[in-house]
């Protein structure tokens, strides 16, 4: 499929012969198409005969893609990287068990070697599903995540866990400060912010509004401006959360109308799930320039139905996230793409009594993981979309399998047939992390091998005792 080229070290590759969904602007779409790639930004895209006939003799790298499809890397904008060795442990429970007795206890007896393990488990699902940037919900190390994307070549937005109050904290968490939060944060940026050749960037992480207090809240909107960099938040998850927020602090709906009221909502601020809002609340996001992630996997497990299409006509931002593997399992953004779409067609059904099979088109889903990601992350000058001058990061697709073939619209066969397994090749910041399924940076075996023995003694540790669903004999 490739050929060499000895030449000046310019390190120019050219892709050629495939479809090229660039989803620019324009949406426009390559049916024989060509990408150059010089050292990791993209030189130059367009039809194959007139790429090749300007820049292969040029080329370091020629590569024949006739019969694939090349999209912009895709991004997953919430995800736990630090709970996959956790993946199994909290299923069928409601939200409070979960973080109460399982998901606590399990972070809070992490080491930082855990943190870097379960990170690069993760991070192997992820280049598979053809992820190539993501943004952290919160874990307890960043430099054990900020060591394992570095390795995996991966891009991230890492966050720290950060809780200053509430019921059910583990003994080593309830001692935390405001300010070792606020601290802490300070020095992970100093440290980690644009390193990796600037793949990783760390922000501020609020784990959610039941375990903030308000000057925590504060001083995280001041310090993320400060650093201009952005705030994780878990939003409007549980109407539980919402009530908590009406009676303690005296709001006439729940946790974005507060937020609202202490200027906390800005256009830096990545709102995960916000499953529960009103139609007010959804206008505040819009007009503050919240992004919201929508991860409907974990919001079918224990949150309900996200308002996602009311979000996206007031404006709003909406990307995708796999959530964590406690409370999805998959982490794969090719599987949430299929499952969003689907939900909110079925929520029309749902909440109208009659259908609406337009609800979140193909388009819709696609540029949720690619343009909106991108925007979501604070990154849209250099992600999102193939075009000239932007990030090498890019997806080489498979189509001719039984599970996509016959291609009729390659917009609605990537959301609707796509698989992990079609995802062949991942390229990121120029260089290839996955080529023709092959993870290229760490033996994915023994990553596996670790991670299970990490999670064996990590669970002990934490005493985390799991009902046995199984008569084994």
């Amino acid at each position: 499929m490739e050929k060499e080229k000895e030449e000046n070290g310019c390190a120019i590759t050219v892709m050629y012969g495939c479809v090229i969904i660039t989803m620019d602007h324009h949406l426009r779409v390559f049916k024989d198409g060509a990408i150059v790639i010089h050292l990791d930004r993209i030189k130059a895209i367009g039809h194959s005969q007139q790429i090749l006939s300007d820049f292969s003799h040029l080329a370091d790298h020629l590569i024949d893609l006739t019969g694939h499809v090349i999209l912009p890397g895709l991004i997953n904008t919430h995800v736990h990287t630090s709970q996959q060795l956790a993946r199994g442990i909290a299923d069928d429970v409601d939200l409070v068990t979960w973080l109460h007795h399982r998901i606590w206890p399990y972070e809070s007896a992490m080491s930082q070697h855990d943190s870097y393990l379960s990170t690069l488990l993760c991070g192997i699902e992820l280049i598979h599903s053809g992820v190539t940037c993501f943004a952290e919900a919160g874990g307890q190390h960043v430099s054990g995540m900020a060591s394992a994307v570095e390795l995996l070549g991966l891009r991230a937005c890492l966050t720290q866990s950060t809780m200053d109050s509430g019921h059910g904290l583990p003994s080593s968490w309830a001692s935390r400060t405001t300010q070792d939060c606020i601290q802490s944060q300070k020095d992970s940026y100093h440290k980690y912010n644009n390193t990796a050749q600037g793949r990783i960037r760390i922000w501020f992480g609020i784990r959610q509004i039941m375990n903030s207090t308000e000057n925590l809240l504060l001083q995280t909107r001041d310090a993320a401006a400060q650093l201009n960099t952005g705030i994780h938040m878990h939003v409007a998850e549980i109407p539980y959360e919402n009530q908590l927020v009406v009676d303690v602090h005296k709001v006439n709906h729940g946790t974005v109308t507060y937020l609202d009221k202490i200027h906390f909502l800005q256009n830096n601020l990545l709102a995960a799930h916000s499953v529960w809002v009103d139609d007010n609340e959804i206008s505040l996001l819009s007009k503050a320039g919240v992004k919201v992630s929508h991860c409907p996997a974990a919001a079918m497990r224990m949150l309900g139905f996200a308002p996602v299409r009311e979000m996206l006509g007031a404006g709003i931002c909406v990307s995708l996230g796999t959530d964590g593997a406690p409370s999805n399992n998959r982490m794969s953004i090719v599987d949430e793409m299929y499952l969003a779409s689907l939900i909110n067609k079925g929520r029309e059904v749902f909440a109208n009594g009659t259908t609406d099979p337009t609800a979140l088109s193909a388009e819709t889903i696609l540029k949720m993981v690619t343009v909106n990601g991108a925007k979501s992350v604070q990154w849209d000058d250099e992600l999102g979309s193939l075009e000239v001058g932007k990030k090498a990061d890019i997806v080489v697709v498979n189509p001719s399998t039984w599970t996509m073939v016959p291609v009729h619209d390659c917009i609605s066969n990537m959301v609707y047939c796509m698989r992990t397994e079609n995802v062949v090749s991942v390229m990121c910041n120029g260089l290839w992390i996955m080529k023709d399924k092959k993870i290229i940076n760490v033996d994915e075996e023994e990553v596996i091998l670790k991670a299970k023995q990490a999670s064996a003694e990590l669970l002990k540790r934490a005493g985390i005792q799991l009902p046995t669903r199984m008569n084994f004999i």
